[in-house]
């Protein structure tokens, strides 16, 4: 098994730990419990908290109207799951049916994104706990409001600060990424990783969404902030790729040492910006920026890159008061028919949510039959545990599958052991599930080991809270999870949905959205208008975020050669050199004044986005890379013939040599690498 493998199965992310959402979540899900003991009706404080329990998922710091819809939307799909699922049980053929039918459906959600896919695994457990006792209409209905209502309590808890301080969210995400562009001014990554920054970009721009909805003057100053931090990392990252050249030049040492101060002092700024901005007061004015600026000297790409950065510095500065209103910048919206048109797309053998929601349904459905024809004591953790465990991707199916059966035998461990020390009793129950709970929402997202013991514990609890014996409970779970867990794993070992299938056509669409990208920058050089920009950037980020992940995936299967994940690492490599020079070349264009474009740039853009096309259709298909693909070495030549040594020139150089390298390495892997 690689080591990649178990380095995710024993992996504590830490940054992964929230307690402000550990907390309110435990809020929401023992407080449903709590009114069920004080009422005599524990077993429908038992539903109201896994209502709770199945919605807290959906809970994050993402703006509040976009958190309360995808709670709400996560509460009445839990509560529809939990009364479809009390009426499918009336026999097996329609449990079996409807389990199948409900699996097929919540797997495909894993097109829609992250989220989406995790709310879909949630209401088929859910589904699958229900199906197990059938229930009157009126009964049915009943638990499943009862379980929205415990959705209901956890949206209220998630935004219960929304009319006190209705911006909060949006104003955390964008001082985050200020404090983020802060550290790239003194600590740049290096040259093969990933332009810094994106991820909290992506994530920044996520809430930008509802920003682009609300003409109010806070919305439209933090949209701006926004707007103008994309243009101070992009002038950052090329400011330093001006010092490194400058670095290499002896006599440059007075340059060098006032762009270090210029960096140090930009660091600064953007350090109070982010303060201001989460505080919600003012930046005190900024005092000796133009005289840094000025000691560069004039006409230099130094003093272009510093002048243009200079200027977005005071116009960030100049927003971050709260009383302050700007122009507002466009945003991104998702049409809902886009969504529609990736489930559509994805109706297909070749797709790997398809091959997931349908291998999903069988195993759920055969978990369902095997636990009811065998009349397992607790059945439903069999197929509860199949559709917990199996996930699209070899490594997260069989990392979880491990963690679930290691994790569920040391919760149960714990469990008994504390059932046989504490005292009996309805409050010690609702203690314990307190205690787990916390832990569940607090480290368990660190750990998916940890979770596992957590909601091990949680469930056992909850079950002897309706008065069943927690002993047989452990037992029963014991066995049907490690039958469950190991269905799970032989199911996808027998049709796996295998990674190598997929990284191929994950990269070329990497260097599809590099292509646009690179061709809307040297359009916009040419007098096009740089408006589509900030759509078209974030369209590539989100495919180098999936390229990365696909080709971490890629090298954790087995049988995977060390040879492969060499070439696809130095794919990547390459293709964050390309996109870094992309970025310096757009930088230039918010300067006062835009630097000398040559002549021949429309001829150098139609070769680089040809190779690009080819590259992208080798990897897409694994195919050969074309001979007769252009000489961008002659082309660029030609295209600075007559040029002197500009940033211009020296960036077009780093992508010609960045892309004549990919077209190697995408040559190794068409080859069989």
């Amino acid at each position: 098994m690689p080591s990649a493998f178990w380095r995710t199965v024993f992996r504590f992310d830490a940054t992964k730990i929230d307690p402000e959402i550990a907390l309110r979540n435990t809020i929401g899900i023992v407080v449903p419990l709590i009114l069920g003991v004080v009422l005599g009706n524990p077993s429908a404080g038992v539903v109201g908290s896994l209502g709770a329990l199945n919605v807290c998922y959906s809970d994050s710091h993402d703006p509040y109207a976009m958190r309360a819809r995808r709670m709400l939307l996560a509460s009445v799909v839990v509560g529809i799951a939990v009364a479809a699922g009390a009426l499918s049980a009336v026999n097996m053929a329609v449990a079996v049916a409807a389990v199948m039918a409900w699996a097929f459906v919540s797997g495909m959600f894993v097109v829609l994104g992250p989220k989406a896919g995790d709310l879909g695994a949630v209401t088929v457990v859910t589904f699958v706990i229900f199906a197990a006792r059938a229930l009157s209409p009126l009964e049915a209905v009943e638990s499943g409001l009862v379980a929205f209502g415990g959705g209901i309590l956890e949206t209220l808890l998630a935004v219960a600060f929304w009319p006190v301080n209705p911006y909060q969210p949006e104003r955390r995400i964008i001082a985050s990424v200020y404090r983020t562009i802060a550290q790239i001014a003194v600590l740049p990554a290096g040259a093969a990783g990933s332009p810094p920054g994106a991820l909290a970009m992506t994530e920044a721009h996520e809430a930008q969404r509802r920003l682009a909805e609300d003409r109010s003057a806070p919305a439209e100053r933090l949209s701006f902030l926004l707007h103008q931090a994309e243009r101070i990392r992009l002038s950052l990252l090329s400011l330093r790729r001006v010092r490194q050249r400058v670095a290499r030049a002896p006599e440059e040492a007075g340059t060098l040492d006032v762009i270090d101060r210029l960096l140090e002092f930009s660091s600064g700024i953007l350090d109070s910006v982010s303060e201001s901005v989460e505080a919600g007061h003012g930046v005190p004015p900024i005092a000796g920026l133009n005289g840094l600026v000025k000691e560069l000297p004039a006409g230099s790409e130094a003093r272009h890159q510093a002048e243009a950065l200079a200027g977005q510095l005071r116009a960030a500065s100049g927003l971050s008061a709260p009383e302050t209103r700007g122009p507002v910048a466009a945003g991104t919206k998702q049409d809902p028919l886009s969504r529609r048109m990736r489930l559509r797309a994805n109706l297909s053998l070749d797709s790997t949510a398809f091959r997931h929601a349908l291998r999903l349904a069988v195993c759920v459905g055969l978990g369902t039959a095997l636990a009811r024809s065998f009349g397992l004591e607790r059945g439903y953790w069999l197929p509860m545990t199949i559709a917990i465990v199996l996930k699209p991707d070899f490594i997260t199916t069989f990392s979880r599958g491990v963690l679930r059966i290691i994790g569920t035998l040391a919760g149960l461990l714990l469990a008994t052991v504390l059932f046989h020390i504490l005292p009996a009793g309805p409050w010690t129950d609702v203690a314990l599930v307190t205690v787990f709970t916390l832990i569940l929402r607090w480290a368990g997202p660190a750990n998916y080991g940890i979770f596992v013991v957590a909601i091990s514990g949680i469930a056992v609890v909850l079950i002897a809270i309706t008065g069943v014996s927690p002993q047989s409970a452990i037992l029963a779970r014991a066995i049907n999870t490690t039958l469950g867990g190991a269905l799970a794993l032989a199911a996808y070992w027998i049709w796996p949905t295998s990674e190598r299938a997929q990284t191929g056509s994950v990269l070329a669409k990497l260097l599809e959205c590099y292509r646009d990208y690179f061709a809307r920058v040297a359009a916009a050089h040419q007098g096009a208008s740089p408006a589509a920009l900030d759509g078209i950037r974030l369209a590539a980020r989100l495919a180098r975020s999936n390229a990365e992940a696909s080709v971490t995936r890629f090298a954790a299967e087995p049988g995977v050669l060390a040879a492969e994940t060499e070439v696809l690492n130095g794919i990547l490599v390459s293709s964050h050199t390309f996109v870094r020079a992309v970025m310096a070349l757009e930088s230039t264009l918010y300067g006062r004044q835009n630097l000398p474009v040559p002549q021949q740039l429309n001829a150098f853009s139609a070769d680089v986005t040809a190779t690009l096309d080819a590259l992208a259709q080798s990897l897409r298909n694994r195919a050969r890379v074309p001979e007769n693909l252009p000489d961008l070495r002659q082309t660029w030549e030609a295209m600075c013939e007559h040029e002197g040594q500009t940033f211009f020139e020296t960036e077009t150089d780093r992508l010609t040599t960045s892309l004549n390298t990919l077209k190697e390495q995408v040559t190794r892997w068409s080859a069989g690498a």
